[in-house]
């Protein structure tokens, strides 16, 4: 899939969704279908427009994208928004972006989608318009709840990461380069490869889940991983992610690591001694080769 900033877009007819897409859920899923382009934005509107409300990312534009190209479309487009875009018209935004530089054949949003300066636009402007056909998709719901990017947020931050694995419908992911720590993991037995949390994202509440690690040569390994404060040691370190690869021997320490969240084992607590932790670690080990090895 091509990934093209708005200014150099091609001249070509497109059938375009349009949103902001974080996390690529199963709503914005159903507003995908069908398109062969995906209008984006980045950052995200709220950083610019009210930075006060602007919340957590459940995806960084690099997996926005890889979960765009999985779902076969064609070319990614993103508009780089700033003061001077957010101030254009919503009658701008239909005459120069959709019309005059996507040459949209049609449009798909989400019932709640509105643009423009100060919002004003919304999906029945969009219906007026005669130059290209609207498709609006309805809010999707599963078990009475609205699937949205702030109800997946909350349950990521309460740890309820399998619930949010399925209405993302692909595992929730954190990222980055493996960090040098202190080694307390090693000491313990029990090595593990640091991430540092990305300021902007979201991060798992603090606790041990069962995950998988997906290294930068394509190996994919279960893995245990802490996410919090190490209530047992005085660190320093604020969050941390620490990732226990099962089955693993090797330095990653700069290397790009991928964790994907399937299950929350337990919440994060202090033991009666170090002794007591390393046998709750050993349990969790195993509880997350019994959970992930199957997947």
């Amino acid at each position: 899939m091509k990934v093209t900033p708005l200014a150099e877009a091609e001249p070509r007819e497109r059938r375009v969704a349009v949103g902001t897409f974080d996390g690529v859920h199963l709503g914005h899923r159903e507003v995908i279908a069908g398109a062969d382009t995906v209008l984006t934005f980045d950052p995200h509107p709220l950083s610019v427009v009210a930075p006060h409300a602007m919340p957590r990312l459940l995806t960084t534009l690099a997996r926005k994208a890889e979960l765009v190209a999985a779902l076969g479309v064609e070319e990614l487009v993103v508009i780089p928004f700033d003061r001077a875009f957010a101030s254009r018209t919503a009658q701008s935004f239909i005459d120069d972006v959709l019309v005059g530089t996507l040459r949209a054949t049609q449009v798909s949003v989400g019932e709640n989608f509105r643009f423009g300066h100060r919002a004003q636009g919304d999906a029945d402007m969009l219906r007026a318009d005669r130059r290209f056909a609207t498709r609006v998709v309805p809010l999707l719901e599963v078990e009475g709840e609205v699937v949205s990017s702030s109800h997946i947020r909350g349950l990521v931050l309460a740890g309820e990461v399998d619930v949010a694995d399925a209405l993302l419908g692909a595992p929730f992911t954190i990222e980055g380069p493996v960090a040098h720590g202190d080694a307390r993991g090693r000491a313990l037995g029990y090595p593990t490869a640091n991430l540092m949390p990305v300021d902007g994202m979201v991060l798992p509440g603090h606790g041990v889940y069962a995950t998988r690690a997906c290294t930068a040569d394509g190996r994919r390994h279960v893995a245990a991983t802490n996410v919090g404060v190490r209530p047992q040691f005085e660190t320093g370190r604020g969050e941390l992610v620490e990732a226990h690869l099962l089955d693993f021997s090797g330095d990653l320490y700069d290397e790009p690591l991928r964790l994907e969240f399937l299950r929350r084992l337990r919440g994060e607590r202090r033991f009666a001694s170090v002794e007591a932790l390393v046998e709750q670690i050993a349990r969790d080990v195993e509880a997350a080769r019994a959970l992930v090895a199957p997947l």
